[in-house]
């Protein structure tokens, strides 16, 4: 199990999502607290239901076309 690889993934993305959600609230005329308070709710339930959607495929072994995008197309390069 990558559990590495995720733990990195989703400590990059974890910021970002929060950065936008709060960024747009606040863009929104909300409060600057409203807005963290929003973002950081939010990142973190998405953040969770993709991770536990991608812990699901993983033991089921089905196929992510977008979480092995970087794989598969390394080894269809290397195949030119």
């Amino acid at each position: 199990m990558p559990i590495k690889k995720w733990i990195i993934q989703y400590a990059i993305a974890l910021p970002i999502v929060f950065v936008v959600l709060a960024g747009v609230q606040y863009l929104k005329g909300r409060s600057l607290e409203y807005a963290i308070e929003f973002g950081i709710l939010w990142a973190v339930v998405a953040i969770t239901v993709f991770a536990l959607r991608r812990l699901y495929n993983y033991r089921k072994n089905i196929h992510c076309a977008v979480c092995n995008d970087i794989t598969n197309n390394q080894q269809n390069s290397d195949r030119r």
